[in-house]
């Protein structure tokens, strides 16, 4: 792939023009394609947009279904960017609390809609819970949405992860998909190209042309080399993307493993997939201080919970992220070891 993005640079020209704004014919087309395989459904070109990365395609669906008199429901624990969004564009957020399984419950989604709700997100596998969430959530919530003329906003950036082969949800087969479903997809860790940005939204056709005014107005096309890349990724890489999973899924079982002997320490794991595990401390110290803490006393870099959860919620104080895709299963063996060796000394802030 990066001898391909070296030739393109050098012998391209017009991957150093203005492209079209709501990306690649070809690249538009495949992904349809693969994606109405993958789901067994069928999905057109023009219902795919390639955007500046996963984080664009929800600041665009967001943008073009809400405004500040709007509610957005969203699972807690939750990835703090769509927070941030949601933040800064004065919508309300609907928290959607999940505890011990980080699963969220159809029943009280329903129980938050009211007439101002114009979307649920779900992230899935979820950032930062880890966990995939089962099929049949996935469609009570879609159908949820379905009936109450609400779009339901699906993050599958880690779809390609899971820990089994069958298709992560049936939406896509419904013939109305498009009436309440946003996709929302990234290249990124599928094919090692953050840093070229470049990300899908799958939705209905008349949703995209209202996109490509505000995709137009904000990066007026997506990166024209990353496309390209992703475009020979989706065409090359299969094989190499199947082995990349099994690496992850046995990151995953040694995480597994190594949490039986923390929870006779007691540590719990509430979450593990794709590339997180979401975890709660035994400590009496709040999260943020604990992490800082692993830093300076252990050489352990993780998130609090308290990054994922309101300001008033007191489960992000006993909760961590521990981001696990760039460890070896020999650095997850150390991980645990320091962790073991940090609570034999930290005796002070025992709960």
């Amino acid at each position: 792939m990066r001898q391909m993005i070296a030739e393109t640079v050098l012998n391209s020209a017009d991957a150093h023009h203005y492209g079209p704004v709501l990306g690649l014919p070809e690249l538009r087309e495949s992904l349809a394609a693969k994606w109405s395989h993958a789901y067994t459904g069928y999905i057109r070109s023009d219902q795919v947009a390639i955007t500046s990365g996963c984080n664009q395609a929800f600041c665009t669906a967001i943008s073009l279904l809400a405004n500040e008199r709007s509610n957005i429901i969203l699972p807690s624990p939750y990835y703090f960017n769509h927070v941030m969004w949601l933040e800064m564009q004065g919508i309300e957020i609907r928290t959607l609390m999940s505890e011990e399984e980080i699963i969220p419950s159809s029943i009280q989604a329903t129980e938050l809609i009211d007439e101002n709700t114009v979307a649920i997100v779900l992230v899935t596998p979820n950032n930062p819970g880890g966990v995939e969430y089962p099929a049949d959530l996935i469609r009570r919530m879609y159908d949820i949405s379905k009936s109450n003329g609400i779009a339901l906003i699906i993050d599958e950036t880690y779809r390609d992860f899971r820990s089994n082969n069958d298709s992560p949800h049936d939406l896509f087969t419904d013939p109305d998909w498009s009436k309440t479903l946003i996709h929302l997809y990234s290249f990124s860790k599928a094919f090692r190209l953050t840093g070229h940005r470049v990300g899908a939204l799958v939705a209905s056709s008349s949703l995209l042309t209202e996109a490509e005014k505000f995709l137009d107005t904000v990066t007026i096309c997506p990166n024209q080399i990353g496309q390209r890349a992703a475009l020979w990724g989706l065409c090359h890489l299969d094989d190499w993307l199947k082995m990349e999973r099994n690496d992850i899924l046995d990151r995953q079982r040694a995480i597994n493993e190594g949490f039986i002997t923390l929870a006779q320490e007691g540590w719990s794991l509430l979450g593990i997939g794709a590339y997180f595990a979401y975890v709660r401390h035994p400590f009496a110290l709040n999260a943020r201080d604990l992490a800082r803490r692993l830093v300076h006393d252990a050489g352990i870099l993780l998130l609090p919970g308290t990054m994922f959860r309101s300001r008033n919620c007191e489960l992000g104080q006993r909760e961590l992220r521990i981001a696990f895709a760039n460890l070896d299963c020999a650095g997850i063996s150390q991980l645990f070891e320091r962790l073991q060796l940090f609570g034999r000394h930290a005796s002070d802030i025992l709960a």
